[in-house]
């Protein structure tokens, strides 16, 4: 911090609490923009208020997401002074609804609590030779596209009354503008619904900064905006300044992950910015145009074919989630989903594992069930027959203690209807086998190749991440005869009972799962896919993803790095519909994005 930002005592000047929600509420005729008002009480008169171009970070005080979210201030003022110096201060915000931590902070409600972080940031500023007084013809043009009209409005707001002309673009309708007191307002939107019909460039362009005489811009708005604005103004050779956005975790200056790339070398957006001098600044041409929506009535196929076996769509239960496929459906039709993987059984009964076995952590849990299961012989009686019964793909998932119980469970299954079999050398939750056999190339392939040889079956083999060589092992099984793989099982982790000072499992080590492996298990799935793009094309074989996959994003990222089909698992206990979900996110992006089949986008990250 600097020291101008520390008071005499040493405290800091910025406000870091909570804020009171005096008013929420979507901004007409938009369908997900937020006008967000909070009260925050500064205790001391040092502690700073919000000047033009300054972000604060937000974030619901009751929320789901880690970080706060930075938002430009739209309006503050001082409500009241005390004779103590204390201020109540009214910050507001227009917020753009994107992910989930905006959703939140769009749906707070009166008398609810927000965190707040601030303010940061530079602020605009007017070069000395610049006059803002008011004019028919003004030398400041402010110019805002989408929710970046709110730091550049309140910006305008400081300056004299008719001392600048304002632009402002929009996809549709108009917001934001209720303090803007420009010479001349000018207004476009994509669809025509006010002002001009067309981008910022059917209203600015260099002849008519310099027709209008201009010696300064000021925008905020879309990167592609922004970098239209900065050639215009060099062509105009005029001076320009641009507020910068990028995602953020400290907003303080120290993590470094909002920098941005200048002539001047690296610049922190949430420090050096948000508001920079546009000569210095860099912009990149994006590396791919956005895809065309399919034709209009085209439906994209869902459908994918792993190892021989087709699957209306490629999203799959994952084994251990999902019993045998009967528990869910009093929530929902599971003969929607593509298929469904058996909870893992071993060729004799098994009781599990004793003491605590689940525990929730952040963005997860850590289980340690230890495969309890019927045994196959009585899965092969009872459970496999109610599971044919679904009209979606039956998957039967097969561990087992050693090598002689892995060859006889999978000679008993090949004499079944069941289409496919999981070969489980990947549970990290069991003493004897499970893991074990999944940790080294030579173990490994010897399991797949003894059981290969019992089953002319479809082989899906499930890998380990706690693999020293994750690659090698999935490697060895596909020249050992599996027909496809998928991955990852859960991560070994632990946990610690505070109170009595031992590990909460009796097995000490379980397995991790849930949002938070998502990145790790995508990581590793692109890192194999790679591996096996590299293969002749005869031995290709194709890749089912696991780990942390909670919605159709994660789903299209999974695909993207190579995966055929994803298996979803702990998502549905959080949300029984998940899958479902999933199912018709994945629709409606193809859709949106010209993708007639899975196959079209499956592996285009690979690289």
């Amino acid at each position: 911090m600097d020291i101008a930002e520390i008071d005499e005592k040493g405290r800091g000047l910025l406000f870091f609490g909570n804020g009171t929600v005096t008013e929420c509420s979507a901004v007409a005729g938009q369908d997900n923009v937020f006008l967000l008002e909070t009260e925050i009480v500064l205790e001391r008169a040092q502690q700073l208020t919000a000047v033009p171009g300054q972000f604060y970070l937000l974030r619901s005080a009751v929320s789901s997401v880690q970080f706060y979210r930075p938002i430009s201030v739209y309006k503050s003022e001082v409500k009241e002074t005390k004779s103590d110096g204390s201020r109540t201060v009214l910050v507001k915000f227009l917020i753009l609804q994107k992910g989930e931590g905006t959703r939140e902070l769009c749906h707070l409600l009166p008398g609810e609590k927000a965190g707040l972080i601030g303010p940061l940031g530079n602020k605009f500023e007017l070069p000395k030779e610049i006059e803002a007084a008011p004019s028919q013809k003004p030398q400041i043009a402010v110019i805002g596209g989408g929710i970046g009209v709110a730091p550049v409005a309140n910006f305008a707001s400081s300056l004299a009354e008719g001392s600048y002309d304002f632009y402002a673009s929009f996809k549709s309708g108009v917001y934001g503008l209720e303090n803007v007191r420009a010479a001349n307002t000018y207004i476009t939107t994509d669809d025509g619904s006010a002002g001009i019909k067309g981008m910022l460039p059917s209203a600015l362009d260099a002849d008519k900064i310099r027709a209008a005489g201009y010696k300064c811009l000021f925008a905020c708005g879309p990167t592609p905006m922004l970098a239209y604005v900065q050639k215009v103004a060099e062509e105009a050779g005029v001076r320009c300044y641009l507020s910068l956005e990028r995602k953020m975790l400290c907003g303080a200056g120290a993590c470094l992950g909002c920098t941005i790339e200048t002539k001047d070398g690296n610049r922190r957006v949430c420090k050096d910015g948000p508001v920079f001098d546009s000569s210095i600044v860099i912009f990149k041409k994006p590396s791919s145009e956005r895809r065309k929506p399919l034709a209009e009535g085209l439906k994209p196929d869902l459908s994918v074919c792993v190892a021989g076996v087709k699957f209306k769509n490629p999203v799959i239960a994952a084994s251990g989630t999902f019993g045998f496929g009967q528990n869910y459906r009093g929530f929902f039709d599971v003969n929607l989903l593509g298929g469904i993987s058996s909870k893992g059984c071993t060729l004799e009964p098994r009781k599990g594992n004793s003491g605590e076995r689940i525990i929730e952590v952040a963005s997860g849990d850590i289980n340690s069930i230890g495969l309890e299961n019927p045994g196959i012989p009585h899965f092969i009686e009872h459970e496999l027959p109610e599971m044919m019964k679904l009209d979606c793909v039956s998957i039967a998932n097969m561990a087992g203690s050693d090598l002689d119980s892995y060859v006889k469970g999978a000679a008993l299954l090949d004499a079944t209807d069941v289409p496919m079999i999981e070969l489980n050398i990947s549970c990290p939750n069991v003493k004897a086998g499970g893991m074990a056999w999944g940790m080294d190339c030579t173990a490994a392939a010897s399991c797949v190749s003894a059981v290969r040889a019992v089953t002319k079956k479809p082989l899906m083999v499930k890998l380990s991440p706690n693999a020293p060589d994750l690659t090698g092992v999935a490697l060895s099984c596909i020249e050992a005869g599996a027909d496809a793989l998928s991955l990852i099982n859960t991560i070994q982790a632990t946990a610690i009972d505070i109170e009595t000072g031992r590990p909460v499992f009796d097995n000490i080590r379980a397995g991790m799962c849930g949002p938070a492996i998502k990145p790790i298990a995508l990581r590793m799935v692109y890192d194999v896919a790679l591996a096996v793009k590299k293969l002749p094309r005869e031995k290709q074989v194709p890749i089912v993803g696991i780990g942390g996959i909670s919605n159709w994003k994660d789903a299209v990222e999974f695909i993207m790095a190579g995966a055929t089909a994803v298996q979803v698992g702990t998502a549905t206990f959080s949300n029984p519909r998940a899958m479902l979900e999933i199912i018709a996110g994945l629709e409606a992006f193809m859709q949106s994005h010209g993708y007639h089949n899975i196959e079209e986008m499956r592996g285009i990250a690979l690289v």
